[in-house]
């Protein structure tokens, strides 16, 4: 296209503009999250190259978690987006693009019609560019990710293991709740809280069936020896009708079948664990002699091992 052209378009007041070096948006109103990113991988690939193939520039970290739908994924207008490039290729920054040098070059998927790397490689690179002071942005989109179903928590670990990650005392923390069964940042938190007692370990997130098999409900943290679970119940997720007597039913699913259950707010475990902790403790000493113990059993659930790099 004629350098004319471009610069007749993009001028002050113009039908085009241009977002970064030989990238230049059709509009006039702002980018959108997919166009930002998809400047960025745009301006990141070889010129001669395919920009779109995957093969020179590929989406991760923050930006790649956002196109995927993790909400924590810090990635917004006033945030550059991370690009990997093949090392020992060069390429000058810019406040829209941070270019990651790569010698691990990652398998590649598309998503939004953008090249990125897979979901367990962008959150590893996201893990690496984030602060140790930014532990509960680590801990809350690493398991977004899992809880999403994007990876398993092993594949994650062993990830964050080949990245050189987990010497750092907040991502290896992190990885430690996944392989535990922890998925939110409101069940790490209570796990902190309980780890600090003297109170027997639960399950987090087993699943439990009746006898028959059918599935029963998966509570956050559970003792199968006692029969007593801790649910932790968030307004963000259940302030509507439908959801909050979803809850209240999974509840009664619970106690019919002998388990008995404290609820908790996250607030509430923030501000006020210790009334957390009185009702934990006297259920769990009052299930040894209960004459009809829990009908309920968890299946499939293990705790995955840690292994230290």
């Amino acid at each position: 296209m004629p350098g004319g052209t471009i610069t007749s378009r993009t001028r002050p007041g113009g039908p085009w503009q241009r977002l970064l070096p030989r990238v230049y948006l059709l509009q006039t109103g702002p980018p959108d999250q997919r166009q930002r990113a998809l400047a960025a991988v745009l301006y990141a690939a070889e010129p001669t190259a395919d920009p779109l193939s995957g093969d020179t520039a590929a989406l991760t970290g923050g930006a790649a978690l956002a196109l995927l739908g993790i909400r924590e994924a810090p990635y917004g207008p006033e945030t550059p987006a991370d690009v990997l490039i093949r090392a020992p290729r060069k390429l000058t920054g810019t406040p829209q693009v941070r270019p990651l040098p790569t010698s691990r070059w990652p398998r590649t998927i598309t998503v939004c019609g953008i090249p990125g790397t897979r979901p367990v490689r962008a959150a590893a690179d996201f893990a690496s560019r984030a602060t140790d002071a930014d532990s509960d942005r680590i801990r809350s989109t690493l398991a977004q990710v899992v809880q999403a179903g994007w990876c398993h928590p092993h594949d994650l670990h062993a990830e964050l293991r080949a990245a050189r990650l987990l010497t750092r005392p907040a991502i290896r923390a992190a990885a430690a709740e996944l392989l535990a069964g922890v998925r939110s940042i409101a069940e790490a938190q209570a796990r902190d809280v309980l780890t600090a007692t003297d109170l027997p370990t639960p399950l987090w997130n087993a699943r439990l069936h009746t006898p028959d098999g059918t599935f029963l409900a998966s509570p956050d943290a559970y003792w199968p020896d006692e029969g007593v679970a801790l649910e932790i119940d968030s307004a963000e997720y259940h302030y509507t009708r439908d959801a909050w007597h979803a809850t209240l039913r999974r509840r009664l699913r619970l106690e019919s079948h002998g388990i008995l259950v404290v609820s908790a707010t996250p607030s509430i475990l923030r501000d006020t664990p210790d009334e957390v902790l009185a009702a934990l403790r006297t259920l769990l000493t009052l299930t040894t002699p209960r004459p009809t113990p829990p009908t309920a059993l968890a299946r499939g659930h293990q705790q995955l091992p840690l292994f230290r790099s």
